[in-house]
């Protein structure tokens, strides 16, 4: 883990006579003098956070929480952003006017609720580089702002920045528009009547690009999810050197709920491709422009149907059609493997349907035998009555047809079996084959206990019968001593 790394605790206080100097030199009791090279500036004092281990830990948990409180509430306001947005293209001009104080007032908040989100991203990413600094043991913040976070957190300020503004910035912002009523089905958007198309194209730009906010929710699920709060998770993750990013939570969760994941997913893309697409349509005028139309022009584009009775008729909302058709694509990928792992069989139930079908083939295969031998009993009666041809033509086939049935049936079990001889457990194996190499150890053990024993009593019959020989020839010279 990157908590693993060893931090020198600050020096103590020494007497006078067991000082070191400044140059390394040996001290007055004649001792090494310990060198020490710290990575902070000199002069810079060393607070606890940087000393001690226990210090280091307890920082870094408040980090973490910190940055969980900082990522939900920035969260919040770029959902409040967006939920403005909303209210404001459609309660514009149909309620109020653009130049009116009540659009002015929706504006400013959206822009505030903007300004806090800059705020909370600039504290998220502070309190990440504090986390930083105390995970890898530096001290100077300039080691952690490398090439690559500088660009992320640029782009991530650039994103959140941007909001519509064209609708007050704009020339003729105090135009009357006219009010239009609540029952008509398209509505323009709300900008000041100017001749320049431009600031329509603008205001449709941003309003749109304000979704790209929605980047915070896949940090806020990572920062949020029980794999990271989990410390058995980060401690065996560390080990097996598995980075905890949201690719492995998101892997996580299509795994333990994958039909929720994939609905929650499917219904904010609809809701949000179909406004999209109905703020990009209503300006023209068309049909696309109502949500209704949108809602079923983009379920269609989704689920790539396109009956054709409805189309986009602005570049934007070509764009909006094009990414639904794509994203629709890549969902019905993932359904189908949804499903397929719903549908398909676990291990306890794969092994007792093979072994069903494994006796039924069986019972077919004595059943197409006893067919064999019956048509081979008929054919040889006919062949020795030597009376009817036709009937023999007919035993002949059916003695062909038993024949092809058996050796079809006996090709369908060695497939069943070959199928089932590979689904035998990894684990299971590597089990019985860890207890007979244990079993082989011990015997070949007792084998060479054996042996030595073996050899021990051999040494022994060896030396009993030396002794032997020499009893024999002392009393074979006796007897010779006795005769003479």
């Amino acid at each position: 883990m990157e908590m693993s790394a060893r931090q020198p605790r600050p020096p103590e206080p020494k007497p006078d006579g067991l000082a070191a100097n400044c140059d390394g030199l040996p001290s007055r009791n004649g001792d090494p003098a310990e060198i020490t090279v710290s990575l902070s500036h000199p002069g810079k004092r060393v607070s606890p956070i940087e000393g001690n281990n226990l210090y280091r830990l307890r920082d870094r948990k408040f980090l973490l929480e910190d940055k969980r409180r900082l990522c939900a509430w920035a969260l919040g306001a770029a959902m409040l952003g967006i939920l403005l947005m909303i209210g404001h293209a459609e309660l514009c001009p149909a309620v109020y006017q653009p130049g009116s104080i009540y659009a002015i007032s929706i504006n400013g908040l959206i822009s505030f609720s903007t300004g806090c989100l800059l705020i909370l991203i600039i504290a998220f990413h502070y309190k990440d580089i504090r986390l930083f600094i105390i995970d890898h043991n530096q001290v100077d913040w300039r080691i952690a702002m490398t090439t690559n976070r500088v660009l992320g957190i640029s782009l991530e300020l650039l994103v959140c920045a941007v909001h519509p503004v064209a609708s007050y910035l704009g020339p003729d912002v105090g135009v009357q528009v006219p009010v239009l009523k609540w029952n008509s089905s398209v509505t323009p958007i709300c900008l000041c009547q100017s001749h320049r198309e431009t600031w329509l194209e603008i205001e449709l730009l941003l309003s749109g690009l304000m979704f790209l906010r929605l980047y915070l929710v896949h940090r806020a699920i990572l920062l949020h999810s029980k794999v990271l709060l989990s410390a058995s998770y980060r401690s065996i993750g560390s080990l097996n050197n598995i980075n905890f990013t949201f690719r492995f939570v998101l892997k996580v969760l299509m795994n333990k709920y994958p039909a929720r994941t994939l609905l929650v997913f499917i219904m904010l893309f609809w809701l949000s491709a179909a406004w999209m697409l109905r703020l990009c349509e209503r300006q023209a005028e068309v049909e696309t422009g109502d949500m209704g139309t949108a809602l079923w022009l983009i379920a269609i584009t989704f689920l790539t149907v396109g009956y054709g009775d409805v189309s986009p008729c602005t570049s934007c909302g070509k764009v909006v059609c094009l990414f639904t058709g794509v994203m629709g694509v890549a969902c019905t990928a993932m359904l189908v493997a949804v499903v397929t792992k719903k549908l398909a069989l676990n291990k306890g139930e794969k092994h007792v349907h093979f072994f069903m079908m494994d006796i039924q083939i069986s019972k077919e295969i004595r059943n197409a035998a006893a067919n064999v031998l019956r048509e081979c009993w008929l054919l040889h009666r006919t062949t020795q009555a030597k009376n009817n041809n036709g009937e023999h033509r007919h035993h002949q086939r059916c003695l062909l047809e038993a024949i092809r049935v058996f050796r079809h049936l006996r090709l369908k079990q060695r497939k069943l079996r070959d199928y089932t001889s590979e689904m035998v457990d990894l684990s299971k194996m590597q089990m019985i084959m860890c207890d007979l190499s244990a079993n082989w150890n011990n015997s070949y053990r007792e084998l060479e206990q054996r042996i030595i024993s073996m050899e021990q009593k051999l040494d022994e019959l060896g030396q009993s019968f030396q002794s032997t020989s020499q009893l024999l020839s002392q009393a074979l010279h006796r007897r010779r001593l006795d005769h003479r």
